[in-house]
């Protein structure tokens, strides 16, 4: 069996590919693709993995928690989802590292699985917008104490993406940015699907709906049943046409809001961000979705 686990990152997507995952839920478990609801693993991943305490689980438990999670229902490929998979927000640099828990975590996550095909797939950020986004969700007012002594210029995801290939070095890793995802949208969806790049889909324009204005949305979809794209990419430059028109700018820019933080040091790290997708792009191993 093919076991996904969609780990994030915090404070990415907001749950809204795992919403457009589940409006295909029905006709991916017609190919053998299954994706349960949230409260179907969430919860019960969390607490196996406590139990183990780092240990392996007993034979049985594979079964037990397929059971519990597919209702004793079968299928070639489980998609699960969820953005603290590694950690809560609060604890995302404890250790003074990005994701120092990542380890532990990713490591219980493939002793439940250890005899199937594991697929990751992380979505990264601006730390610019990363940083300040997370500490706003962790219930800790100190930046200082949240960061542990982390200097935001040496946030680096290639790290973070280096370890899980060290850790998992059997597993197909999917990464993107998340500033990308309204051009690649569609795509995602169908990746973590494991489905043809030309099934049919729906919400494969979920999240263009909720960032461009309504007038935008209705000349999109007008435009493309009178000009349908014939290849991605040019289906990708027309949301880009329509994005730079319509965009709604409380959706698409975010406010950095912290203490000391100019536009130069914004613009430090979004270049240091730019420098250091470069290097995954070029990693071995790695399958990154760039528009």
């Amino acid at each position: 069996m093919q076991i996904v686990y969609h780990i994030g990152a915090n404070c990415t997507d907001q749950d809204r590919l795992l919403k457009s995952l589940l409006k295909n839920a029905e006709a991916f478990a017609e190919q053998g693709v299954k994706v349960p609801g949230p409260g179907k693993y969430r919860r019960l991943i969390r607490e196996t993995i406590q139990s183990l305490k780092g240990q392996d689980p007993a034979p049985e438990a594979r079964e037990i928690l397929l059971d519990a999670i597919l209702d004793d229902e079968s299928c070639a490929r489980l998609v699960m989802s969820h953005a603290q998979f590694m950690c809560v927000h609060r604890r995302v640099f404890e250790g003074g590292i990005l994701y120092a828990l990542a380890d532990e975590k990713l490591t219980g996550l493939a002793r439940l699985f250890p005899e199937d095909d594991l697929e990751i797939f992380l979505g990264l950020r601006n730390p610019a917008t990363f940083i300040p986004a997370t500490f706003g969700k962790a219930p800790v007012e100190d930046f200082a104490g949240f960061m542990h002594g982390l200097d935001p210029m040496q946030v680096r995801w290639s790290d973070l993406v280096a370890r899980i290939r060290t850790l998992l070095p059997y597993a197909k890793v999917t990464v993107w940015c998340n500033e990308d995802t309204p051009l690649i949208w569609a795509q995602l969806i169908r990746e973590l699907a494991g489905v043809s790049a030309m099934s049919k889909i729906t919400g494969g324009f979920d999240l263009l709906s909720q960032i461009i204005s309504p007038e935008g949305m209705k000349k999109f979809v007008l435009y493309l049943r009178a000009n349908p794209p014939k290849t991605e990419a040019q289906k990708r430059r027309i949301i880009a046409a329509f994005l730079e028109r319509y965009a709604l700018e409380e959706e698409v820019v975010d406010e950095v809001d912290l203490p000391g933080w100019s536009d130069d040091v914004v613009e430090a790290l979004t270049q240091a961000y730019d420098e250091d997708i470069a290097r995954i792009e070029q990693m071995q191993g790695i399958n990154f979705i760039a528009p």
